[in-house]
């Protein structure tokens, strides 16, 4: 039997797992003598455009017995059917053609530290340039090194079926998206990001496969009988199937650290990976990528997007937690679009009320064991009051809270700049772990909707298409954008081009002082490095007045809600209505003593 034998430890938590029996170390993916997994199949080959080779068998794992060079287009024949390489690392031809081998350059990739604490930037490659590819990407790299961005986090690359997609319905997940640019590109574009001293997140699905080129089950099963996802079967983790299951989500979790170069990688909506195993995945997946760490020498963090709100997730496998570095908290996020917009429809109900925003920044999670009412149950539990608010990730905006939306748009469409200037020194000046989303440093108008490429299956486009209109049936959108609106069709080219960016926004004057103001707020978080140590912060409301402050001297946010103007004592550094969008604004002429500050404006006081 091979060393690599569906490896899968049994032992429980903190169970000692083995980095050299895993697949990707084993039978390297997508290069050379390429190799697949399949139980039942009694006869494989590889198949290109020239010749036809012989795999051999090793256990569950077949192996091609000549190893194939760079650039070499290639199917596996199973028994007959042809099939995706499911771990290709470049499909230039789409999920229904052949993958082409590549091999990861040898790289040594810098380590910059962990991650956490630093300003993240999430940014979708096919949006974010008008050439939507990892090459025009990187040329906006020193730009976002100006801004202050620390971490850049790439929307899923995985290869989706046609041209445009959000990623998250990928079938190929060790592969980059060809119209992306593919491996090289990535690999390129993570190379001139460490140069520039920027890290890179990858946002990886490993919860579920889409459905338009999926032929993983034409190799094996890799599903559960006894569990669901809500995009369809789940992913079978502590049943018959799991070991190799297993391994094949580690391993492409793997081959974006280890191979490619990434930093980090934000796992995408991990309370799908139903696991009943006394051994989570997720707490598998760190104890692997710890020593994938000591391996290459680099800092590697793991951040999950989960909607359970259980510290649980960043609590050490060692003391029977899931192991991640970070997670996502959305609940801030509602608790600053419910205050700053009054919206109150749907999830957001329960954070309409002032006082949600002041338990979000001082607990973390606003549902921590008590009622949703959107849930209709008790949910969540209490984050310590010691926890490193640094594991946390917070946001005014991302591709799910803004793309979510029945036409896309962005706070700023309800906004003045003055707000979101107050919203940014909120998220930027915050123990957490700030994150802004493209554009939103210049306030940006652009919608961005959501959109997914069928590739000409009409039966899946329709089904998406009608999905999406049944998901925000009972939204209240009408009643929250005044007017009738019509959600746009998801699967047309059209609403993926109107989603893309316009950077001639940014010629604006409005623009270009709310693109300072960010900057002016990653500069002094900079500045104040040394005391952004994780530690907790305070809210306060005087009436209409809210500042944020905390025990370590970082500067205080102070937020004026009312309509009138209101009074505030202190000695200011910025404020939005005074400050100037030069290449380095003075702070505010004030200083010490008392001002008042205008509806709906924001400023920042010295410690």
């Amino acid at each position: 039997m091979s060393t690599c034998e569906g490896f899968r430890p049994e032992g429980g938590n903190g169970s000692k797992v083995d980095l050299d029996a895993t697949g990707w170390h084993c039978f390297p993916p997508g290069r050379g003598q390429v190799a697949v997994w399949s139980r039942s199949a009694s006869h494989v080959e590889v198949v290109t455009a020239h010749a036809t080779y012989p795999m051999h068998r090793d256990g569950g794992w077949w192996r091609c017995e000549t190893a194939l060079p760079d650039g070499v287009d290639y199917f596996f024949a199973v028994d007959g059917k042809q099939v995706p390489d499911p771990r290709g690392l470049y499909r230039p031809q789409g999920v229904h053609g052949p993958a082409r081998t590549w091999t990861p350059p040898s790289l040594q990739h810098p380590d910059l530290g962990s991650t956490l604490g630093k300003v993240f930037y999430e940014l979708h490659v096919g949006t974010f340039t008008p050439e939507g590819t990892f090459a025009a990407a990187a040329k906006k790299l020193p730009y976002l090194r100006d801004l202050g961005v620390q971490v850049v986090e790439v929307m899923p690359v995985a290869a989706f079926p046609g041209d445009f997609g959000w990623g998250y319905d990928g079938v190929g997940i060790y592969a980059t998206q060809a119209c992306y640019g593919g491996p090289q590109q990535f690999v390129d574009f993570i190379r001139a990001a460490h140069d520039l001293g920027i890290q890179v997140c990858l946002d990886l699905v490993l919860n579920h496969l889409g459905p338009v080129g999926n032929y993983i089950a034409l190799l094996d099963d890799y599903y559960s009988d006894s569990h669901t996802t809500p995009w369809g079967p789940a992913f079978d983790l502590d049943g018959a199937n799991a070991s190799h299951t297993r391994d094949f989500l580690i391993g492409a979790a793997l081959h974006f650290l280890g191979d490619m170069g990434c930093d980090a990688l934000r796992l995408d909506a991990v309370h799908a990976l139903v696991d009943d195993s006394n051994y989570h995945l997720l707490a598998e997946l760190s104890d692997t990528v710890s020593l994938l760490q000591n391996q290459v020498g680099r800092t590697l963090t793991l951040i999950a997007e989960s909607d359970l709100n259980d510290p649980i997730m960043v609590t050490p496998t060692a003391q029977g937690g899931r192991g991640m570095d970070g997670q996502w908290d959305d609940d801030l996020h509602h608790a600053l679009h419910a205050t700053f917009t009054g919206e109150s429809h749907g999830y957001y109900g329960d954070f309409a009320a002032r006082g949600a925003l002041t338990k979000a920044f001082e607990d973390v999670f606003v549902h921590d064991g008590g009622y949703s009412s959107f849930r209709g149950k008790n949910w969540g539990v209490p984050v310590t009051p010691g926890e490193d608010r640094r594991r946390f990730l917070i946001f005014s905006q991302n591709h799910d809270q803004v793309g979510n939306r029945a036409i896309g748009d962005r706070p700023s469409r309800k906004l003045s700049s003055a707000q979101l200037a107050a919203q940014a020194a909120l998220t930027l000046l915050s123990p957490f772990t700030p994150l802004l989303f493209q554009g939103q440093e210049w306030g940006s108008e652009q919608p961005f909707l959501f959109f997914s490429d069928q590739q000409g299956d009409e039966a899946m486009a329709a089904a998406m298409r009608e999905g999406r209109e049944r998901e925000f049936a009972d939204h209240g959108w009408d009643a929250i954008y005044g007017q009738r609106v019509e959600v746009p069709d998801p699967t047309s080219a059209d609403t993926f081009e109107f989603s893309k960016l316009d950077w001639a926004q940014l010629d604006s004057g409005e623009a270009k002082k709310l693109w300072h103001w960010h900057r002016m707020l990653t500069r002094l978080r900079s500045n104040y490095q040394e005391y952004f140590d994780g530690s907790g912060v305070h809210l306060t409301w005087t009436g209409d007045l809210l500042s944020m402050s905390a025990s370590k001297p970082v500067p205080v946010v102070v937020v004026n809600f009312g309509s009138v103007p209101l009074p505030v004592s202190g000695e200011v550094l910025y404020s939005w209505e005074d400050f100037t969008a030069g290449d380095t604004p003075p702070a505010c002429p004030q200083g010490a003593g008392s001002f008042l500050l205008s509806p709906g404006s924001v400023a920042i006081l010295r410690p």
